[in-house]
C-alpha cells in the first residue's frame, strides 16, 4: 500500500474518532477561545472525509471500532480486501509557539498490514501542513526518534527503529511530538500512553 492510500485510511480513522469521540478533559477545561478551534477541525473534517472517500479505492470499507483501551482505540478495515488494524489516540494536550495558532486535530497511529508483512508501523496526522524538507520528533521519556515528514502527515525515519519505539510506547507514560509547520510555528503535542499496550494487544489479535 502507497503512502497515499495510507493517508486514506489515516484521515477516515481521524474522522470517525473526531466526529464520534467526546473530547478530553484537557479539551473540556480549556478556554472559549479554543471552541471555535475545535468546531472548526469537526468542519474540516467533513469534507476531508469525502474528498478520501471519492478518491479511495472503490470498495473501501467504514472502519471498525475494536475496542476502547482509556486514551487509545483500536480499529479495523480492509480496503481493496487487505485487512488493516489501526490503534489512535488524540493528544492530551497541544502547544503552539506563537501560541493559540490554529490547526486541524492532531492524531497518532500505530497500524499493522498483514498482507504486506507491516507490523505496528508508527505515524502522526499532525493536523497541519509541515515546514518542507523539516523533520518532526517523537520523544518517550528521554528517548527521543527522528520522524520523516511529508504535507500533514510523519513516519519514524528508520524502520529499524519502531520495535523499541513501540516497546518504549507500551512500559510508558506519555509520548511528545514536535514539530514546525510551513508557517514556521512551533507545536509540540502531548499523547496519553495509557491504554496502548491494550489497543495493540487487541489489533495484534485481529491482523496476526
Amino acid at each position: 500500500m502507497n503512502r497515499f492510500r495510507r493517508r486514506v485510511l489515516l484521515v477516515t480513522c481521524a474522522v470517525v474518532l473526531v466526529l464520534t469521540a467526546a473530547p478530553p478533559a484537557s479539551a473540556q477545561r480549556s478556554s472559549e477561545s479554543t471552541k471555535p478551534a475545535a468546531r472548526s477541525a469537526k468542519q474540516a473534517a467533513k469534507p476531508a472525509a469525502a474528498k478520501s472517500t471519492a478518491e479511495a479505492p472503490a470498495g473501501n470499507p467504514k472502519p471498525s471500532l475494536l475496542g476502547q483501551y482509556e486514551a487509545w482505540s483500536a480499529y479495523t478495515a480492509t480496503p481493496n480486501g487487505r485487512k488493516v488494524c489501526f490503534a489512535i489516540a488524540r493528544p492530551a494536550s497541544s502547544q503552539t509557539d506563537p501560541p493559540n495558532r490554529p490547526r486541524e486535530q492532531a492524531f497518532a497511529f500505530v497500524a499493522s498490514r498483514p498482507a504486506e508483512k507491516v507490523r505496528e508501523e508508527v505515524s502522526i496526522l499532525i493536523g497541519y501542513s509541515f515546514k518542507p524538507s523539516s523533520e518532526a520528533s517523537l520523544a518517550v521519556g528521554p528517548l527521543k526518534f527522528a520522524m520523516y515528514t511529508q504535507n500533514d502527515s510523519a513516519w519514524v525515519r528508520h524502520a529499524g527503529d519502531e520495535p523499541r519505539l513501540v516497546d518504549v510506547m507500551r512500559k510508558g507514560a506519555d509520548m511528545v511530538i514536535k514539530g514546525t509547520s510551513g508557517r514556521g510555528t512551533q507545536t509540540s503535542d502531548t499523547f496519553s500512553l495509557k491504554g496502548i499496550s491494550q489497543a495493540l494487544d487487541r489489533i495484534a489479535q485481529e491482523c496476526k
